[in-house]
């Protein structure tokens, strides 16, 4: 924020001659970041984010993911609001990453964001970290942190990973 990223000139020093291109800072003030420990395996848990079945028992009321890189998927939260983007990356059981956004929605749509998830294993459980990239304003960072953590922590809660 506000510093400019910084350019590196090959030994020999003359400006443009081997020069490389600028470092990339992340923002990070369009970032949110929500953490939960989960009593069950990364494996178990990876399951609940990939698996269409699964995935409904902690977030919406439908769901169709084709958990691939460049498969596609679809989240019915609520009857109202669709959820939709592309699987980027997917590294079973420690990493997902996807666009997100929302159907008809004005500066949040399909495929505007990411989320990256990322599984690690902690003494026999799970800490699930979700960073949520590239939200547009502070209404917007607000209003994903409290979802995201609703639904991480419905996650967490769940019978089935007890």
């Amino acid at each position: 924020m506000g510093r400019r990223p910084r350019t590196s000139q090959a030994a020999g020093g003359r400006r443009g001659e081997g020069e490389k291109k600028p470092s990339v800072i992340e923002d990070l003030s369009s970032v949110i970041e929500v953490t939960q420990r989960i009593e069950a395996p990364p494996e178990i848990v990876f399951s609940y984010l990939t698996d269409s079945a699964r995935f409904t028992q902690w977030m919406g009321i439908g769901a169709a993911l084709d958990a691939r890189p460049g498969g596609r998927y679809r989240i019915d939260v609520d009857g109202e609001h669709i959820a939709s983007g592309e699987y980027r990356e997917i590294d079973p059981p420690h990493r997902l990453v996807m666009s997100w956004g929302w159907e008809g929605h004005p500066t949040v749509p399909p495929g505007s964001t990411t989320v990256e998830i990322t599984l690690t294993s902690e003494e026999g459980a799970t800490l699930l970290r979700l960073r949520h990239l590239g939200l547009p304003s502070e209404a917007e960072r607000q209003q994903h942190t409290g979802g995201w953590g609703v639904y991480t922590g419905r996650l967490r809660n769940l019978p089935s990973l007890a």
